[in-house]
Formats: structure tokens, sequence, C-alpha cells
């Protein structure tokens, strides 16, 4: 009989989101390897995608206790979900997603293991005690990390709070099994955590080299009147356009370009948004140019209809989280330019490639300077030549094919006893 691995997360598909693709793509990988692999997360809520949900229907099951959906022939089970404006239901909204899943999870039959990304850490805190009641493994993925994050955010003061998160990050640590980070810096920063450092392995995110490749412009089927020909150098961000980016420096940069041939594209939803189009009309900045969500299969298009990508991390958030986008853009051979601070995980992974404008001075105006300087005096040649240079590293090294297979190796390696 086969072993079975419960993925549980708080998003996976229909949802849209970076997390989600990701532990699609190693569920996928465990059941090519012969587990069985049964989903638990949500509804679709952080980016429900209508043709998405067309592809992978959920259908109600004990009168809406849960739903479940079948992706590529492996079993999800949803547990009701929503973004919530309101604060308190919200909060309620994240305790019914705990007690239902945890006891979905226990009435789960025969799990050998159980894998879950971070965010949330109470998730964490779940799949520990349903291992000591159903003998099980657990494998924690470190994709943030927590309370740190919520901490430097500055949202986070209590004393009382951090206390009991800083507990429960020590529980979930010391007795789970394996715990997985993504980076160096991540390693670093936690393995003074972990009683047996043994426990902690650096397991990379991935892209998906089958979607994520180099295009030709000539061949790109995108709406001209949201992505013109031009001769404009085309500047791009696609994502969240929330507060883990800092877009005072974007705006500055805009601006101080807004008499040469460069084009600057935000594409995306978020918190931010309407902050960014008020200052576009505030300033005039008639290049820069906001648009909505794409559809991901529209992605690699996007990308390629780019000379250059950013990222601008905001500060509270460099430290703790590394955007997946990083290896998507690579993959499809484009440069970027980057602003975080030294020894944070993107500057950390991005400093030895050769792919990329780093910039790491706090300073807005030095960070503008510096930016309009590279822009300005960068030919398109050299572009190209980064460009490739990320897309080599990626192929040989964060291939979906070789991460997915390094979670799969530790699983066996846990379930072996090796």
């Amino acid at each position: 009989m086969s072993k079975k691995i419960l993925i549980h997360s708080i998003v996976f598909s229909p949802d849209g989101v970076s997390t989600a693709y990701l532990y699609n793509d190693i569920a996928l990988k465990f059941k090519d390897s012969g587990y069985e692999v049964v989903v638990l997360t949500t509804t679709p809520h952080y980016n429900a995608v209508v043709s998405e949900l067309k592809k992978q229907p959920l259908r109600k099951r004990f009168f809406g206790l849960y739903y479940e959906s079948n992706f590529q022939g492996l079993k999800v089970k949803h547990v009701y979900q929503k973004k919530y404006k309101s604060t308190i239901r919200r909060l309620l909204g994240f305790v019914y997603w705990h007690i239902v899943s945890f006891l979905l999870a226990l009435f789960e039959k025969k799990v050998d293991i159980i894998l879950s990304p971070s965010p949330p850490l109470t998730i964490g805190l779940l799949n520990v005690i349903i291992a000591k009641l159903k003998g099980t493994k657990v494998i924690y993925n470190v994709q943030e990390i927590y309370p740190d994050l919520l901490i430097e955010e500055g949202g986070l003061k209590s004393k009382v709070v951090i206390s009991f998160l800083k507990w429960m990050e020590k529980i979930v640590y010391n007795h789970s099994n394996a715990v997985t980070t993504i980076d160096r810096i991540f390693y670093e920063t936690i393995v003074s955590r972990i009683k047996d450092e043994s426990k902690l392995h650096i397991i990379p995110n991935f892209v998906d080299t089958d979607i994520y490749k180099p295009l030709a412009k000539e061949s790109l089927q995108l709406n001209k009147d949201l992505f013109p020909d031009t001769q404009s150098l085309k500047i791009m961000y696609a994502g969240n356009i929330g507060h883990a980016q800092d877009w005072e420096p974007l705006i500055a940069l805009a601006d101080e370009l807004k008499e040469d041939a460069v084009e600057f594209f935000v594409i995306g939803e978020g918190a931010m948004k309407d902050k960014l189009l008020q200052e576009k009309a505030d300033r005039g900045l008639k290049k820069l140019h906001i648009i909505p969500y794409q559809p991901r299969e529209l992605m690699p298009s996007l990308i390629a209809y780019s000379d250059l990508q950013f990222i601008f991390m905001a500060s509270h958030t460099e430290g703790h989280g590394f955007p997946s986008k990083v290896y998507t853009i690579m993959a499809c051979a484009k440069p970027l330019v980057v602003c975080s601070g030294e020894n944070t995980p993107i500057i950390n992974f991005l400093n030895d490639k050769d792919c990329a404008f780093l910039v790491t001075k706090k300073n807005v105006q030095f960070k503008v300077n510096s930016i309009a300087n590279f822009i300005r005096s960068t030919p398109s040649s050299e572009l190209e030549r980064m460009g490739k240079n990320g897309y080599v590293n990626i192929a040989n090294n964060y291939s979906k094919e070789k991460v997915t297979g390094e979670y799969a190796e530790l699983v066996t390696s846990l379930l072996e006893g090796l």
C-alpha cells in the first residue's frame, strides 16, 4: 500500500497565488513518486480566478462544512474562507478554518507525513498536535519567518502575544520531524531556535521552466491598448501591489525619468494600488501605467514584453520574505533592478548571479539616482547579457524538476528512517 502525504496549506489550486502554484507542483511530484496525496486547504479567497474555478469546481460536503475538488487526480478538501473587510470577521473566519481543518485532518485515515508551509505559524502547531494524536511525521516549510515579520512590520507590540508566538514557534520547530527553509539567510536566522539543527534543511523555491521561458517579443499576443509597441525601455512589476513593496522609490524614479524614453508598468491589485493611482495623477506621470491583474498564463508574455523588471522591498519585510517572482523573471531571461537591505534573502540570492542591479542603501534619493544612472547608461546588449545569466542559473539549479525532487527525497528519507 502506498504511503499517504497530507498537504495542509492555507492556499492551493484553484487559488491563484505563488504559494498555491508552488504546492500544486510539489503535490504532483509526490503523486508521480508513488505517494497517495490529499490536500487540506481553504476555498479560493486570495486571488480567485474564474477560469481556474471552472476547471476545478468545488462541491459541497456535509451541508457546506467543507468542499471537495479534484486537482489532476488529487483529492482536495476546502474549508470556507473569505477576505472579509472586517477584522473581527477575518479573525472568526481564520479560527473557523483552523477548527474545521483540524477535525478533517484527524478523520483522514492512515496519514504518514503532513507537509505545510508558513504562514500561518498556527498551522504548524496544529500539525504537531495532529501528528502526536495520529502517530505521523511532520515537515514544516518556512516560507516567511514568524513572528519576526509581524514584529518588524510594527503591527505587533504586545509583549504577551509576542512571547506566546515565540513559544509557538519553538514548539513547531522542535516537534516537527523536519523543517525546511528557502534560503541561507533564513537558515542562519532560525537555526539557533532549533535544538537539533540536523532537522533543518535548505530547499529553495523553484519555477516551472516549461511555462516560464524566454519568448521572442514579435511572438507576443498582448492587448495593444494596454501594452503598445513603442521604442521606450519598458520597466515592469507584476504581482501584489501591497505593503511588502516600497513604492516611494518607484514614484520618484518615474518622476525623474518622465522626460526619458522609459515607461513603467505596474500590473496587479492590492492595498497600495489607489495610492499609486493618486500619485500618478498628482505628478502627471503619463508613462507610469497601472494595469489590472492579468491571467497567470499571460505572465511569460508580460515578462517578455518588458526590458527590465523591478522589485523594491519594504524595509519591514525584506529580511523575512523572498518574492518567488525572482525565479520566474530569471527563467524568462530578463534582468532585474532590486532595492533591499544588506544581508536580506533576495540580495543574498542575487549577489553572485550577475543578472540584477542591486541597491542596498536606504536613502530614497540615493536609490533613485543610482537606478536612473543605471537605466540611462546601460545598453540593451548588457541587459540581454544579464538576462541570459539569470536564465542559465535557473535552468541549472532552480527548475521544478530538480527542487520538487528534493522534497520527494526528504519525504522518503523520513519514512525510511535514513
